[in-house]
């Protein structure tokens, strides 16, 4: 437990430059807290005393501002830094070495039983404001941008922004707008598509009426030359 908890505190060392002291960072580091009070109620919900782990998350909440349902599973090494408003859903399963920030909601999208919360790989980044909602996969050394509203699985590697989220990067590589790795939906952008459509058929059809005005002005004056 010890060693786990020293663990904790040089990773708030390693991803957080505004660190300056152990003592510090023990006292003042409410994502720390709201890890270490997780595993005891994790502890506590593994054991079937689920009404005394929901109160000792809910107690952690209430100092905190960062809600994470006793059943969910936390790897090693997870950071959440500036955390007021995160939530973490019961069936949400978290890797090694995950940055969550503040806002992030990892949760479901209805009343579905069982598997309803995503599942984050190792080493992937969630920024601030993020919503992972749903029973799938972030992959593995993933990015999930500010803001994103993410539905849909992500592959390894890969960066997400938007709403819905869409895949912008993937193995280092840029990927082009019209590829939709993942079938995420986007009413706007199709709407948008179908509007450049329309404005391209008008334009052509509004050149072809040009041409034809042309062809006939030239033909009167023609007629009126002879």
């Amino acid at each position: 437990m010890f060693s786990k908890m020293k663990e904790d505190i040089k990773v708030v060392f390693e991803r957080d430059p505004a660190a300056r002291s152990t003592l510090e960072v023990v006292l003042t580091y409410a994502g720390l807290h709201a890890i270490w009070g997780h595993r005891f109620s994790h502890f506590l919900w593994k054991r079937n005393w689920k009404t005394l782990a929901r109160i000792v998350s809910q107690t952690t909440r209430f100092f905190t501002g960062i809600e994470i349902h006793p059943g969910a599973t936390i790897g090693r090494r997870m950071f959440i830094d500036h955390g007021a408003g995160v939530v973490i859903g019961e069936t949400c399963e978290i890797g090694d070495n995950v940055t969550i920030y503040q806002g992030v909601t990892l949760g479901g999208t209805g009343k579905e039983k069982g598997k309803r919360h995503p599942t984050i790989g190792n080493n992937v980044i969630i920024a601030s404001g993020a919503k992972v909602l749903g029973s799938f996969k972030i992959g593995d050394h993933s990015k999930v941008g500010a803001g994103s509203v993410v539905l849909q699985p992500v592959p390894p590697n890969s960066t997400v922004v938007g709403i819905p989220g869409r895949i912008k990067i993937q193995n280092g590589k840029k990927v082009e707008c019209d590829l939709d790795h993942v079938n995420m939906p986007d009413p706007i952008h199709e709407m948008i598509c179908e509007m450049q459509k329309e404005i391209r058929s008008l334009k052509t059809e509004i050149d072809m009426l040009k041409k034809e005005k042309d062809r006939y002005e030239h033909t009167l004056i023609q007629h009126n030359d002879a």
